[in-house]
């Protein structure tokens, strides 16, 4: 039995040092900008030398990306967002109203992780070519997200009459943006779940045929 666990811990700790690393580059990225945060810097915070950090993820540019790949994904298992289980079981709701509150929901958790590095990414890009080339894409991968998500929503009943799976993209990649999401939460002080039902009531008053605001109590969690 000993062994056993002795063996469990062994094969944890590469993944919580990776952790940590993460963790810590988020955290100097965030507070002091990724130009100004020096790899040596991170290894310290996270505890490790620093040839640990070039030896797991080879520069701070791949360091970077890792560290927006898992604050996307909530874990740095490699599945990507329309794979995840709750993008599927949204896709999988019965109606209209069913997949537009689990996506609200989905999408929310993830803007909970990922609206905080949003303006130190686009500093980090715009000081080095090398990282917008890195992200630089021809579609925006949150835009094909809310594309597909858009498409299945367009069938379902209870949309209302006239919305197409291209307007309702547009919308749900415009009211679901990290922007918007940091100038409530951020900026206006917001909870995360008021931010929630302000996005699913907007969104259904536009989306839905049966549109009704919600009268829950504004969630502060």
């Amino acid at each position: 039995m000993s062994q056993v666990k002795s063996g469990d811990k062994r094969a944890r700790q590469p993944k919580e040092t990776r952790r940590r690393m993460i963790e810590a580059a988020r955290d100097l990225f965030v507070q002091r900008g990724y130009g100004a945060t020096a790899l040596q810097e991170i290894a310290d915070r996270a505890g490790v030398a620093v040839q640990t950090i070039y030896f797991t993820f080879g520069n701070k540019r791949a360091l970077l990306k890792e560290l927006v790949d898992v604050s996307i994904a909530g874990d740095d298992e490699p599945i990507a967002t329309m794979d995840r289980p709750w993008f599927r079981e949204a896709l999988a709701a019965e109606t209209a109203d069913a997949q537009l509150r689990l996506h609200v929901q989905g999408t929310g958790r993830i803007l909970q992780r990922v609206a905080p590095i949003v303006e130190m990414l686009r500093a980090a890009g715009s000081a080095d070519p090398g990282i917008a080339e890195m992200f630089g894409q021809d579609t925006d991968p949150r835009f094909t997200v809310h594309a597909a998500a858009a498409r299945a929503l367009a069938a379902k009943p209870g949309i209302r009459p006239g919305v197409t799976a291209e307007h309702a993209a547009d919308l749900l990649f415009g009211l679901l943006s990290p922007e918007l999401y940091l100038l409530f939460v951020r900026d206006r002080g917001w909870s995360p779940g008021r931010w929630e039902s302000w996005a699913y009531d907007t969104l259904s008053s536009q989306l839905l045929s049966d549109h009704q605001a919600s009268h829950d109590p504004v969630r502060q969690e």
